[in-house]
């Protein structure tokens, strides 16, 4: 999950960038009766396919994955408000308050989901379902590195130096990961500054930022890195590849982030979104996608946890990991995202 905050003062170059984008969903819509919905590319975009476009035709609707990172779905959609190229969106917290801001999506109708009753009500969102929960802490090469025991050890142990990879702050990932890192090298989750200078006084950190997770996870791979922040999922994506990949919960707590949902203003085909909403959170689809390779942690309260999941995380540690403040990070993330890159470019 990626995503910046995007208004329409500081949409700019990048919607213009998403005008030739926007027309592939469009032919999907000829049939009719076709739900558009986005989806994150990789894990999420395989297994949304393969797993839901079978129960979404068994209600009688077409099913269309349309891949595309949350500040791309955000971009598009605000290049053509009127006229949106999707009928879901799929989002965490952050990406909803923007998309909220904005009026690009809409309060749904529960009763119009038969599995409405399955979701715990935390899970039972007024803009749409909670599909899942995302875990995130560190991922690393257990043959290359040793087990850290969280973002302070990232810095202070030579064992990880040139070794660590970080995105930049329009990665939801990231964002999550200096925010704790704010709080144990400065005096909260918003002094920023702490996390500059910290990146300052360690260069060998500056080398190893790139644009994506699924940069790092390609950098992974090639044994190029050996340690990246990341959600449970990433982990498994790689383990189902026959790697070296173990997870680690920071000491300091696990940053975790609800995905949903969401019915796009203006959607074409409502009655095709409500059929792909109640598939995801059917037990039929989670009884599936809680598995290798995608391993998304259920939140039909009728599917029980895998052991690789509970390995991670159990649903009475839910409330115990940390959420952060997205409203206090979308006040300030564009100009964190402007000195992060200013840092980063030398």
């Amino acid at each position: 999950m990626q995503d910046f905050n995007i208004t329409r003062r500081h949409f700019g170059l990048l919607a213009a960038g998403a005008a030739v984008a926007v027309a592939a969903p469009f032919a999907a819509r000829a049939a009719g009766g076709t739900a558009v919905a986005a989806t994150f590319p990789g894990n999420w975009e395989d297994g949304y396919r393969t797993v839901l476009t079978p129960l979404v035709k068994e209600a009688g609707f077409d099913l269309t994955v349309a891949p595309a990172m949350a500040q791309d779905q955000l971009a598009k959609v605000m290049a053509s408000p009127g006229n949106p190229p999707y009928d879901t969106l799929l989002m965490s917290p952050g990406q909803m308050a923007v998309a909220i801001e904005n009026d690009l999506i809409q309060k749904i109708d529960p009763s119009k989901l038969k599995n409405w009753s399955m979701l715990d009500p935390a899970f039972q969102g007024e803009y749409g379902p909670t599909v899942t929960v995302e875990v995130n802490g560190i991922a690393y090469n257990p043959d290359l590195v040793p087990a850290p025991k969280g973002y302070r050890d990232l810095f202070e142990n030579p064992a990880y130096r040139g070794l660590v990879s970080w995105t930049g702050f329009a990665s939801n990932t990231g964002v999550m990961a200096y925010t704790e890192l704010a709080k144990i090298f400065g005096k909260g989750p918003d002094d920023m500054e702490a996390v500059f200078k910290l990146f300052k006084d360690n260069p060998e950190q500056i080398k190893g930022v790139v644009a994506s997770t699924n940069h790092q996870m390609t950098l992974f791979q090639q044994g190029e890195i050996a340690v990246f922040m990341c959600s449970t999922g990433n982990v498994a994506r790689l383990k189902s590849m026959g790697l070296k990949a173990e997870f680690v919960q920071p000491e300091t707590g696990s940053p975790a982030a609800p995905v949903n949902i969401h019915l796009t203003k203006g959607a074409k085909n409502p009655d095709a979104a409500y059929a792909y909403m109640d598939a995801a959170i059917s037990k039929a689809a989670q009884d599936k996608l809680k598995m290798p390779p995608t391993e998304m942690f259920p939140t039909n309260k009728e599917v029980e946890l895998t052991p690789g999941i509970e390995a991670y995380v159990k649903r009475e540690q839910l409330a115990s990991l940390v959420y952060p403040d997205w409203a206090a990070i979308n006040k300030n993330r564009a100009e964190w995202i402007r000195q992060f890159d200013a840092l980063v470019a030398g």
